[in-house]
């Protein structure tokens, strides 16, 4: 059993984006608690098992988060479903995942599962185009959305998703001060150690991606930010 809830930092790791073997092993050896494999576009199951195999040369967590159930590839250590809570619309929000329970609910290891409760918050990301997002206008409804997660849907994960810009660090903490149970990820702009240790004041889980491939030192850094490490 995966136990992502002891995690603080995390890399995420896109298959449509190039990344050479001496970047991704700093990545996977700089510290941080795991690496999520996923990504909104150009993801399928050949450069998702391309990925999977170079990451499998290190010892640490590896987990496949499904955007698409063509890309679903077996062998990763755990699975997140991302369930987008502001979808606009039942066929963004529902459909997919029905689809996908025709074809395989029956071969699901639901031990290796979690669902996260999505909630996209920037509305010129990729994230939001695909699902038609519907962005909260003000923190209540920010509040209200995390609620629908943790307290009516009992989701074992709330997921703040920026997409590419650096999320609004109050939004953040009144996420976080109406959860029960759930385990709060925050993914979003991480670019310097201070956003990082802003962040994980207030999120569980930061999760770092796109400056992976902007700038790997600021990237690194980021451990840094979020748990002391130096990488």
């Amino acid at each position: 059993m995966i136990e992502y809830k002891e995690w603080r930092h995390v890399f995420k790791l896109d298959p449509d984006k190039e990344i050479n073997d001496d970047d991704l092993e700093r990545i996977c050896e700089s510290g941080t608690d795991a690496v999520i494999v996923g990504g909104t576009q150009g993801v399928s199951f050949d450069n998702t098992i391309d990925l999977l195999a170079r990451i499998r040369r290190f010892p640490l967590p590896c987990i496949l988060e499904i955007s698409t159930v063509e890309a679903v590839v077996p062998g990763f250590d755990f699975y997140f479903v991302p369930l987008v809570l502001n979808a606009g619309g039942s066929e963004n929000a529902f459909h997919h995942h029905i689809d996908g329970l025709k074809k395989y609910g029956s071969l699901v290891k639901w031990s290796e599962v979690a669902i996260e409760g999505y909630v996209i918050l920037n509305p010129d990301s990729e994230a939001a185009k695909v699902t038609g997002a519907r962005i909260p206008k003000d923190i209540d409804e920010v509040k209200a959305l995390v609620r629908l997660a943790d307290q009516m849907l009992n989701l074992p994960i709330v997921y703040l998703e920026y997409s590419g810009v650096y999320g609004d660090p109050e939004w953040v903490q009144a996420a976080k001060s109406v959860i029960e149970q759930a385990h709060l990820f925050y993914g979003g702009g991480i670019r310097t150690v201070e956003q990082a240790a802003e962040m994980a004041g207030w999120a569980d889980t930061v999760i770092v991606g796109n400056v992976i491939y902007e700038n790997i030192e600021f990237a690194l850094k980021t451990v840094e930010g979020v748990k002391g490490i130096r990488a």
